[in-house]
């Protein structure tokens, strides 16, 4: 398994140290804040991404109009 260069024996590591510093405790809420990061993360990602392509689109179709006149 290897996510993002790191395999599994680092991300056992930063688990462990994770714990070590937070406690079990404060871990789960930790969990969660980074998962709802993440998502927001790959929700800007995705409509800067539809934009970028809305854009591209837009460019095409004017210059098409232009080599049309």
């Amino acid at each position: 398994m290897n996510i993002f260069g790191v395999g599994l024996p680092e991300i056992a590591v930063i688990a462990a140290l994770a714990l070590i510093v937070f406690g079990p405790k404060k871990l789960p809420e930790l969990g969660r804040s980074l998962g709802k990061t993440i998502k927001s993360l790959q929700k800007a990602s995705s409509e800067f991404e539809h934009e970028l392509k809305k854009v591209v689109t837009d460019s095409e179709e004017i210059e098409a109009e232009k080599d049309s006149e």
